[in-house]
């Protein structure tokens, strides 16, 4: 069975990576088409990161939940409903959204210009540390 056109994935390119780095790409994000997954590529361990748009009057194509790892949805462009369970409520660019583990969610396009966003997937509850309390300041050359 095949997809709809909107859900077509498109393609990561990896633009340099080394031991303790990967650099990747998903292009320009102005006219970006479809759903791309980037963990693979970018060897990451500690989530998911994924792109995605839909075209005007759309929605993803399904509803769905995790067991194990929460959604942060992060709205880059265009304007659209969200649903959570029974809970319905308008987004927009600059909107972040958090979704819990047993939740069902989607969301649609209903803005005249396509909506763009980014999906962050990490399991629930796991954040320790985090920016000061998990950085150290270090001295380092400064070569940029």
């Amino acid at each position: 069975m095949s997809k709809p056109n909107h859900y077509n994935m498109n393609e990561v390119k990896i633009i340099n990576d080394g031991e303790k780095f990967a650099h990747v790409s998903v292009g320009k994000l102005n006219g970006f088409d479809g759903k791309l997954f980037v963990k693979e590529a970018a060897g990451s361990t500690s989530c998911e990161i994924s792109f995605g748009t839909l075209p005007a009057g759309v929605s993803v194509p399904f509803f769905h939940s995790h067991k194990e790892n929460e959604e942060n949805y992060i709205i880059l462009s265009g304007a659209g409903r969200f649903q959570v369970n029974e809970d319905v409520f308008e987004i927009s660019e600059g909107s972040v959204i958090r979704v819990s583990t047993g939740c069902d969610r989607n969301l649609k396009c209903t803005s005249t210009e396509p909506m763009t966003y980014i999906c962050i997937q990490a399991k629930e509850g796991s954040l320790g540390g985090y920016t000061m309390t998990d950085a150290n300041i270090t001295e380092r050359e400064n070569m940029l």
